[in-house]
């Protein structure tokens, strides 16, 4: 279980030194790039303001969506481990603590912040569509222009890091059903999380 833990959080502290060493190695920057070249440009066309607006809404029923999926796997796993932890509280003894006693919180605290995170980014995705949606070129936009860009680079950071929480789940998931499973679980989340961290390519 201990292993399991150990992996994710070396793989995330790599991906975190990368990121400040050599952020074009990391897709989040490479990410963050593009949104801010997306503000400007459309910036400056005349007549884009509803390919902003309805590129924003399908942000926003993304995260939307993610929140909803983790808020319905809360009210599940408080359902179903919840009952049992609270009838065990009496006993929480580290000597006496089963793996269920710790991960079934700890698979609550990823679910909640994998929601926090998706509604935070639904946030900042609206109120970017509000500076977005001012007519190009007018001063109102230009004034906002740095304000959407910011809006939009946590948006993205948010709505990356409510994804990845949510796919935390499955090592946690297969420490419940089995210990041993959490380790090659971890594992198979590292490559996924790469998959997510390597950027594309562009010509």
């Amino acid at each position: 279980m201990v292993l399991g833990c150990i992996i994710v959080l070396l793989y995330e502290l790599r991906v975190l030194v990368m990121g400040r060493r050599e952020p074009e190695r990391v897709a989040r920057a490479a990410h963050a790039r593009m949104r801010a070249d997306w503000v400007r440009a459309l910036a400056e066309k005349p007549g884009f303001e509803i390919v902003a607006v309805q590129t924003l809404r399908n942000s926003l029923m993304s995260a939307t969506i993610s929140a909803s999926t983790a808020a319905l796997c809360m009210m599940g796993a408080v359902s179903l481990a919840g009952t049992q932890l609270a009838a065990g509280l009496h006993t929480l003894r580290p000597s006496a603590m089963a793996p269920l006693d710790i991960l079934g919180p700890a698979l609550m605290v990823v679910l909640f912040s994998s929601f926090v995170c998706s509604a935070l980014s639904m946030r900042y995705y609206n109120h970017a569509g509000f500076a977005m949606s001012m007519p190009a070129g007018s001063p109102e936009r230009m004034a906002l222009g740095p304000l959407a860009t910011d809006y939009l680079t946590r948006a993205g950071y948010l709505y990356g890091w409510g994804l990845r929480t949510f796919l935390m789940v499955a090592p946690l998931v297969g420490g419940i059903v089995n210990p041993w499973l959490m380790p090659p679980a971890s594992l198979g989340l590292v490559w996924v999380l790469w998959q997510f961290d390597r950027p594309g390519a562009v010509d």
